[in-house]
């Protein structure tokens, strides 16, 4: 039998009793072990492979970020597929299907969306003003004023009050956004779930949009509040459902929140403490609260959502195309095309992004323009008192012609352009810079250097940029 307690006389030349005691238990011998317990010193860092730095996990195809949203963020933008190019080969694919005669599915869609892109001059300004203002939350005097009162203040509780406000704002602005969202997360929840609890989910989903739809705010929330999250509570408690229902809830409980901070009552309260100061009275003049909400309601933010039809059919075809309406194919290329629209609205992404695919004369033309109006500050940065300097990329894929990326710096009536284009058109470079210096100068504006180059590769936005990927302008949270 096998001696366990080694209590018998061992065999000589075989005893193996010993040999693990003679081992030391020193963690700096081998450097292969992960965080040996040494209870007698504080641990030297060994080689784990856990802790992602700046330069981890950058290349394509690597393990997403999980240390870092920022960089996470970063990797994603490295990975992005250019969404021009992405919209340009799928709608020339589609347009032959349409022209074709087939009205089915994600081509009925289609249809729809490309009916919407011929456009003459005048319509493609309007157009451009309109993605413009889709844009623009914090626009106008009364964001100017608050947003020059923040840079100049030194009392960190007017600046707190300032950025309390602006989040109420958003809030508030987004009201109808957070409702369609708590209704679709309610449907997702009930179809990760048991029917027997889905079910009466499902009812109080469809008793929480009849509240919606009849405007009363007060009773959705205390209905949220009171009845839909003690369910979900009650429903986690007895089944210990640790899967997607838990995800969903957590945004659920996210988007409630939201909906609670955004109500009218808390834009005003907010606003009365702003008032409260008096460098801010002084700056506010007259403005009541009436006038705050009559100028939100009829702000352009407010209104882009219902008048930009193309947004609204571009997002009603994306939904078209994921639900597998159009196949495996579709539903990949709106994949890559709704990943590169999220990714140009991150909130780390101070840029202005724009989308303008339009057919002119019968050529389809897709752009995508970014915008920092900020690429130096010259005012706050130590600079004199020149206007800041903004910059622009332009990416335009033009049918029959090829790619184009455009790089534009201004500042003042001062503008600096590089044009990199396709072979064939660095052939008439000459002609090329003297067009574009006589359409500046007849715009007011002064060039000061026009270069026109052939395209080696495509410009990436972090190096047009570089502020990006700095992280200048925002937070890089630790997760």
């Amino acid at each position: 039998m096998p001696n366990l307690m080694g209590v018998t006389n061992p065999v000589p030349g075989q005893d193996n009793t010993n040999i693990n005691r003679q081992l030391p238990n020193n963690p700096n011998t081998n450097t292969n072990i992960q965080n040996a317990p040494n209870l007698d010193r504080v641990n030297r860092m060994d080689n784990r492979t856990e802790q992602q730095l700046a330069g981890d996990s950058t290349g394509p195809g690597k393990a997403l970020r999980y240390d870092s949203n920022f960089q996470a963020f970063m990797q994603k933008l490295r990975d992005m597929p250019e969404l021009g190019r992405v919209l340009a080969q799928l709608m020339l694919e589609y347009k032959s299907i349409v022209s074709s005669g087939m009205q089915q599915g994600i081509a009925q869609e289609m249809a729809q969306l490309l009916k919407m892109l011929p456009m003459n001059e005048k319509e493609l300004g309007q157009f451009f003003k309109q993605q413009l203002q889709d844009g623009e939350r914090f626009n106008g005097p009364l964001f100017n004023l608050l947003r020059e009162a923040y840079s100049q203040s030194q009392s960190e509780t007017i600046k707190g009050d300032i950025l309390q406000f602006l989040k109420r704002y958003a809030d508030y602005t987004s009201s109808d956004h957070i409702q369609g969202n708590l209704i679709r997360t309610l449907t997702n929840i009930s179809r990760y779930i048991p029917a027997s609890f889905g079910s009466q989910l499902l009812a109080l989903a469809q008793q929480l949009g009849e509240t919606f739809a009849g405007g009363d705010r007060a009773a959705a929330l205390k209905m949220l509040q009171s009845t839909i999250l003690p369910f979900l509570s009650n429903y986690t408690e007895k089944t210990h459902d640790m899967g997607m229902s838990r995800t969903l809830i957590s945004q659920l409980a996210l988007d409630i929140s939201r909906f609670e901070n955004g109500s009218t009552e808390g834009l005003l309260q907010a606003f009365k403490q702003l008032i409260g100061h008096n460098t801010l009275r002084s700056r506010l003049g007259n403005l009541t609260p009436e006038t705050l909400l009559n100028f939100i309601k009829n702000s352009d933010f407010v209104k882009a959502p219902q008048e930009n039809d193309f947004a609204n059919q571009l997002t009603q075809t994306i939904h078209h195309a994921l639900r597998g309406d159009g196949g495996i194919e579709a539903q990949e290329s709106f994949r890559d095309i709704l990943q590169a629209l999220l990714i140009n609205e991150s909130v780390y992404m101070p840029l202005k992004h724009m989308l303008i695919p339009v057919d002119w004369q019968d050529k389809m033309m897709f752009s995508e323009l970014w915008i920092d109006p900020d690429a130096e500050d010259n005012m706050h940065h130590g600079g004199d008192a020149r206007d800041n300097t903004f910059r622009l990329l332009f990416k335009i894929d033009i049918q029959g012609l090829g790619f184009f990326d455009i790089v534009m710096a201004s500042r003042g009536e001062e503008v600096e352009m590089l044009i990199s284009c396709p072979e064939e058109v660095a052939k008439a470079a000459n002609v090329v810079q003297g067009e574009m210096n006589r359409i500046l100068t007849e715009n007011g504006l002064r060039p000061t250097g026009v270069q026109v180059l052939k395209m080696q590769q495509p410009l990436t936005i972090s190096a047009v940029f570089p502020k990006i990927a700095e992280g200048e302008n925002s937070l890089n949270v630790q997760i």
